[in-house]
């Protein structure tokens, strides 16, 4: 998977946090002991700060971490600092957006559910604008040029070196809805037959047909669960409805969505069917 600070800081400060556990110290007892406010570690800690390398290397010590886990620790800081493209959006998009473009750039594998739509990372650039001005009609053109151009930009993980591995179920309505007009329609069915036949071994594309009674993900909101590499990470869900957004780590309501989500897998068509209900689709427009 590419680099990513984001996922680089949070790594980190669950390192440490565990290290100082163990070593039985609180924060601000920690703190007292490297020269720096409980409040900073405490933002090192859940990633939300970046720690300096003379600070990082007091910390190395006072909890003695052992000679095979410094070089790991000391490249995740250097990968923390380096600076993710999504940097670029910071006057668009507010921080937990930022971040979980950061987080979903270094994750190794996303599960999706999108119930209205087709999936963010499956959408044109046309269909793209289509959605997006029509949640804020009242958004200036250029600033809707650079949050298409940021979706555009997030579909680089679906073509990588080492590629995301994703897997999205949507309801038969988000293939069937006509945003942006018959012809936004055909070319955003036309890529998604392109899309799923050209990376089959990392894109699986399940639709829920209109004649299912129902399934726990229904209705819901549009939810997104990652998973990275490292088995220190936990799963990570990223949540949005039409008035909020936000990136949720309680293990519970990962739990929860992971279990729609394979209950809506469930009840969707197969790949194949899947990819012939969209063609269907396509060839009446």
């Amino acid at each position: 998977m590419p680099p990513s600070p984001t996922v680089a800081s949070w790594a980190l400060g669950r390192r440490l946090r565990e290290r100082r556990r163990e070593r039985g110290l609180t924060g601000p007892a920690a703190a007292r002991l490297t020269g720096v406010t409980a409040a900073y570690l405490s933002d090192v800690e859940t990633g939300k700060k970046r720690i300096s390398e003379q600070r990082l290397e007091t910390l190395l010590e006072h909890y003695g971490f052992g000679d095979t886990e410094l070089p790991e620790l000391r490249e995740l800081r250097l990968e923390a600092s380096s600076r993710g493209w999504w940097a670029d959006y910071s006057t668009v998009f507010d921080d937990d957006l930022l971040k979980f473009f950061g987080y979903e750039h270094g994750a190794t594998s996303v599960w999706a559910y999108d119930g209205g739509v087709v999936n963010s990372l499956l959408q044109t650039e046309d269909y793209a604008r289509a959605v997006l001005g029509a949640a804020d009609a009242t958004r200036r053109e250029p600033e809707l040029d650079r949050r298409v151009r940021c979706r555009m930009r997030r579909q680089h993980r679906l073509t990588d070196d080492v590629p995301l591995r994703l897997r999205v179920v949507m309801s038969e309505a988000a293939v069937r809805q006509c945003v942006g007009g018959h012809e936004v329609l055909a070319g955003q069915l036309r890529h998604l037959l392109d899309v799923t036949h050209r990376h089959a071994d990392t894109l699986d594309v399940r639709i829920v047909p209109f004649d299912v009674p129902g399934h726990p993900a229904m209705g819901g909101a549009t939810f997104h669960l990652m998973r990275f590499g490292s088995q220190r990470l936990p799963t990570l869900l990223w949540h949005e409805s039409v008035t909020a957004s936000q990136l949720i780590s309680d293990p519970e309501k990962v739990r929860e969505h992971a279990r729609a989500h394979e209950a809506a897998t469930a009840a969707a068509l197969s790949r194949e069917e899947s990819f012939h209900l969209v063609r269907r689709h396509y060839d009446r427009l």
